[in-house]
């Protein structure tokens, strides 16, 4: 007997763990997760996997976000603004180049956000998995 339930009912919908379905549910949809710290990347992980995302991959230093963000391959991402102590608008920038919707995720305040990212939706540390469901699926629709 396999115990690898993936949150589906018999009708192939998705339910979170206490069954409940969950609406706007982005199936396959790749999201790059933008994080220095190890603990939140793998809850992130988790969510992302619970909500029927797939990780496309965590970047845990400027250059390195940077890096996949121009090369791309991903439909969304969640971005620390703050990494190593070093902030992450650059990688926003390449995003918003290319068009890849995105959210920001801060432990402070998110008033220090730069002008052009300004309207960009936040997520305040510590964030729930509803929390991130709502971000993504709102960026997502407005792709």
């Amino acid at each position: 007997m396999s115990c690898d339930y993936d949150g589906r009912g018999a009708d192939g919908v998705m339910a979170d763990s206490k069954g409940r379905e969950r609406e706007g549910m982005a199936e396959g949809k790749s999201i790059l997760v933008v994080e220095d710290e190890a603990m939140i990347g793998m809850m992130l992980e988790d969510y992302l996997e619970t909500l029927g995302y797939r990780l496309h991959g965590i970047a845990m230093s400027v250059d390195d976000a940077c890096d996949q963000a121009r090369q791309g391959g991903f439909d969304a991402a969640l971005i620390d603004c703050n990494l190593q102590g070093e902030k992450s608008w650059p990688v926003a920038d390449i995003l918003a180049e290319r068009g890849v919707p995105f959210v920001f995720a801060t432990g402070g305040m998110a008033d220090d956000l730069p002008q052009q990212h300004a309207s960009r939706p936040t997520l305040a540390k510590p964030f729930t998995i509803g929390a991130v469901e709502r971000a993504l699926g709102k960026v997502l629709a407005a792709g």
